[in-house]
Formats: structure tokens, C-alpha cells, sequence
């Protein structure tokens, strides 16, 4: 059977040693001036920029070829403890592209946690000869009625350049519609971020 369709982003799965991932994240500040939605699961770059009364550090949305630090997985408005959620829409778990106020998200920047995304359905599919290479990302609205990333794994100009934004390490083992999670469209790979913001980036064999 081929693989579900269901892009969801970068979800973080384990550490480069084998450890589950612990959950751990940090603080950023993303302005009431940015004009991008964010949703968990969207990769972020940092933006020049921060809180002007706290410190935290301000992030933007990422963008494919280019340096990024992290991945959302949850988004609030207060910074003061969390949690993370709109207090005035409880059920809001993402950023709308036009804000009222600055928000605050949960940021999984560590560079040594590896993340699973959905390769996208068009174009030449990548194969094993690909695991070690570097790809990008391909932005994506979330699909109607989600409320989490559209962001997917481009399979167009993977290859060794280490300006490229994720390594990839493999399939994700682990049955997908029914079958086993397999190379073709919608593949589920696991990667690293390559092109990180706290580690060079590393060219692909």
C-alpha cells in the first residue's frame, strides 16, 4: 500500500545517540510585527532581533536553503511560565500571520535531535543512495482542518552542498496505511538539521 499523505511538519523523535527525545526546549520571542502564521512542527530561524523587555531571543519562519535553529512545537503569549496557549482562544495552538500581540514559542534547538518528515509526493522520489545526503525543506499551508505544519521533505536538489537545510539519515521504521514505511511518495525520513544556527553545517557523502 503507499504511503499517507499527511505532511506534519518536523516532528522530533530521538537524539543522535539513541536517547528518546527528553522534551526539552527553549523560549523564543516571535514579534507583533512578524507577518508569518506559525504552526508546531515549522521550522524557525532566528531573527535579529528579541523581547525588549525580557531578553528572549526573537525567532522567524525558515526558510529553504537558508541557516535555521530550530522547530516549533507549541505557541503561546505568555512568557512568564508558560504555558503555552492563547488564554483568550484556548483552543489556538498556532501564530496567525497578522498578530495583535508578540508570541512566545517552544523551540526544539538543540542540532543533535533527530526529527521525522514527510518527503513530498511530486518529483523524482529519493532512494537509500540518497541517506547521508543533504535536502531542503519545501514550505506548505497546513491541510484543512489542521492545525499543525505543512512543511515537507524536498526531494528536488538533494545532494552534498552543506547549505542545505536537513541531513538525512533514513527511513522512519515503522508501519505507515497499513504497510511498512517505504521509499516513494510520502516517505517519512528521519533527518538532522544540517544548516543549524549552533553547528556548521556538514556536506553530505
Amino acid at each position: 500500500m503507499p504511503n499517507t499523505n499527511k505532511p506534519s511538519g518536523l516532528t522530533p523523535v530521538k537524539f543522535l545517540g539513541g536517547a528518546d527525545w527528553d522534551g526539552k526546549v527553549n523560549l523564543y520571542y516571535v514579534a507583533a510585527n512578524d507577518p508569518n502564521a506559525l504552526y508546531p512542527g515549522d521550522p524557525v530561524t532566528l531573527s535579529g532581533n528579541g523581547d525588549p523587555v525580557r531578553g528572549i531571543p526573537g525567532a522567524t519562519i525558515g526558510v529553504a536553503g537558508a541557516t535555521i535553529c530550530g522547530v516549533v512545537v507549541a505557541i503561546g503569549v505568555n512568557p512568564d511560565g508558560g504555558p503555552y496557549i492563547n488564554p483568550n482562544n484556548l483552543g489556538l495552538t498556532s501564530a496567525p500571520a497578522t498578530k495583535t500581540q508578540p508570541y512566545y514559542i517552544a523551540v526544539v534547538d538543540d542540532p543533535n535531535v533527530i526529527f521525522e518528515i514527510q518527503e513530498v509526493g511530486t518529483g523524482t522520489q529519493l532512494t537509500s543512495a540518497d541517506i547521508g545526503n543533504n535536502a531542503n525543506f519545501v514550505a506548505g499551508a497546513p491541510a484543512t482542518g489542521a492545525v499543525y505544519s505543512g512543511y515537507q521533505l524536498n526531494n528536488v536538489g538533494a545532494g552534498t552542498s552543506s547549505t542545505l537545510n536537513l541531513k538525512l539519515l533514513g527511513l522512519t521504521r515503522k508501519y505507515d496505511n497499513g504497510a511498512f514505511n517505504a521509499f516513494g511518495a510520502y516517505a517519512k525520513w528521519l533527518c538532522l538539521i544540517n544548516n543549524h544556527a549552533f553547528r556548521a553545517g556538514i556536506t553530505g557523502v
